[in-house]
């Protein structure tokens, strides 16, 4: 096969990833290994600065990841919970407040992933065991939220996806606000983190139930609609069955 002579321009990230590399003055990467969690083992955050563009953006990756260990753009989840060190005063303040604050994500980190665990119990009971631990970083479903982890519940029958969902917030003002977010098609409820799943779940499917039987009713009255339409447009009527 012969080489293309004009190959495709790098998309956006892989062109930022590579003027990081080439330029390691203007950017660093800090690696924090989060482990031991119920659902999800291992995940790795990373913390990444950008000197010319102003920017230190957290990210979430499955698995744990090694100083040095190249991580492709499709691996990370973008987590909008970041660093913000700008009230340091010296390096020493700067490195407390950069414990603290990534201290308040891995907490942040293993509440979620403790309390999905408890979900699962309740969705198994629920659905019969139709339950799948999905680990990618994109889902198939629309969320109101961000996502906290890359990991969530799927009940493929149900088409019902459960999941840790965060409200976007500096890492200065503590734990971000946490939630459950459970999605079925058009559906979604954000549950707060203490919240009972077995009642959360009965809440959900009790509003998917009615939401369903509203689009019913309302698919009903469309072909009444356009049955009466045609009734009084059409010279030759179809029979009623």
């Amino acid at each position: 096969m012969e080489e293309d002579p004009h190959p495709a321009d790098p998309s956006p990230a892989e062109e930022l990833l590579r003027r990081a590399l080439l330029d390691s003055d203007a950017a660093a990467a800090v690696a924090l290994r989060v482990r031991g969690l119920p659902l999800s083992d291992t995940v790795t955050v990373i913390f990444h600065g950008r000197r010319d563009l102003a920017t230190l953006q957290t990210y979430v990756t499955p698995g744990g990841r090694r100083a040095g260990s190249s991580v492709a753009p499709d691996e990370l989840l973008r987590v909008p919970c970041d660093l913000d060190l700008a009230d340091a005063e010296d390096r020493a303040e700067a490195e407390r407040l950069y414990a603290e604050q990534a201290a308040a994500l891995r907490d942040a980190l293993i509440g979620a992933d403790t309390v999905l665990e408890l979900w699962r119990e309740s969705l198994d009971d629920a659905t019969a065991g139709d339950v799948v631990v999905d680990r990618s970083i994109e889902l198939a479903v629309s969320l109101p939220a961000h996502r906290l982890l890359p990991v969530a519940l799927v009940s493929p029958d149900r088409h019902l996806v459960v999941t840790p969902v965060c409200e976007a917030r500096t890492l200065a003002a503590g734990r971000p606000p946490l939630g459950i977010a459970c999605a079925q098609q058009d559906v979604t409820r954000i549950y707060p983190l203490p919240d009972d799943p077995e009642r959360c779940l009965a809440d959900f499917f009790s509003a998917a139930s009615e939401r369903a039987r509203a689009l019913s009713q309302r698919l009903r009255q469309q072909e009444a609609s356009v049955e009466r339409f045609l009734e009084i447009n059409l010279d030759d009527p179809p029979a009623a069955v």
